[in-house]
């Protein structure tokens, strides 16, 4: 005697539901407005550049937070470009990671022309300017802040664009909230040299400096940086590592720990 099977059944009402489901899904998108991303979801914070006797010094920490949580601390927000330039980005790291995307397009086409003339960090800025800037006359923008730094036939390049394609150029750069706290500080350090250039291992300071005072003071900050330069020999991207930190000042603050 053949019995019925009872999943029989089941697997074939939970088939002609996934498919009613998808024909749903299918009408409501051909009736449904078109979106926009309203805010930026998983976010970097600051990058800080500094011009330097050699070329291009840059450093970004390494925390993509979810809204206020600190989700992802080993995430890379420096981008090489070629062998003259580097892409620093705070903001929505997806929104990063489809500029990396634009990036590897370009330099493929730039490596298949083949015509001796090589992209230079004025050319990447340039790209990156009208990028940002089409994408907010769609009123679709990507959400980042992009600091741009080269090192091209003995000159020093140091440029930023934001999601709205503003740009200009400095001997300081620094995004995020590191644009109210740490670029006063790295302004101050240039100019009081009266036109000399800072040393390797001055501009090093600075920064770490900057990226501790920084990590004292905004919530979105993380004391594990990556440190870049690029100068005559080429780009070079620090692995990780941990910036010293001193918290026993906060015990005599009132209302710590409360």
């Amino acid at each position: 005697m053949n019995y019925p099977n009872p999943f029989a059944d089941a697997i074939d009402y939970q088939r002609m539901e996934q498919h009613y489901d998808q024909e749903a899904l299918d009408s409501l998108n051909a009736i449904s407005p078109m979106t926009r991303t309203q805010q930026p979801i998983v976010t970097g914070t600051s990058v800080l550049a500094v011009k330097y006797k050699d070329g291009i010094m840059m450093t970004t920490d390494c925390l993509a937070s979810y809204g206020s949580l600190a989700r992802f601390r080993n995430v890379e927000r420096m981008l090489k470009v070629g062998d003259s330039t580097i892409i620093g980005a705070s903001g929505d790291i997806s929104d990063f990671q489809y500029i990396t995307y634009l990036m590897d397009k370009l330099m493929t086409k730039e490596y298949n022309a083949n015509n001796g003339q090589p992209l230079a960090p004025e050319n990447i800025y340039e790209y990156l300017s009208q990028v940002m800037y089409q994408r907010r006359n769609k009123f679709d923008p990507l959400w980042n802040a992009l600091v741009v730094g080269g090192f091209q036939d003995g000159k020093s390049f140091l440029g930023y664009v934001n999601l709205r394609g503003t740009t200009y150029q400095s001997e300081t750069i620094a995004t995020g909230y590191g644009a109210y706290i740490a670029q006063p500080l790295l302004r101050n350090a240039v100019e009081k040299r009266n036109g000399e250039p800072l040393t390797e291992e001055e501009a090093k300071k600075l920064l770490d400096d900057c990226m501790r005072v920084l990590f004292y003071r905004d919530a979105r900050s993380l004391n594990k940086l990556q440190r870049a330069t690029v100068t005559a020999a080429g780009v070079n991207i620090s692995e990780p590592y941990s910036l010293e930190t001193e918290w026993a000042f906060a015990e005599n603050i009132r209302g710590y720990g409360a």
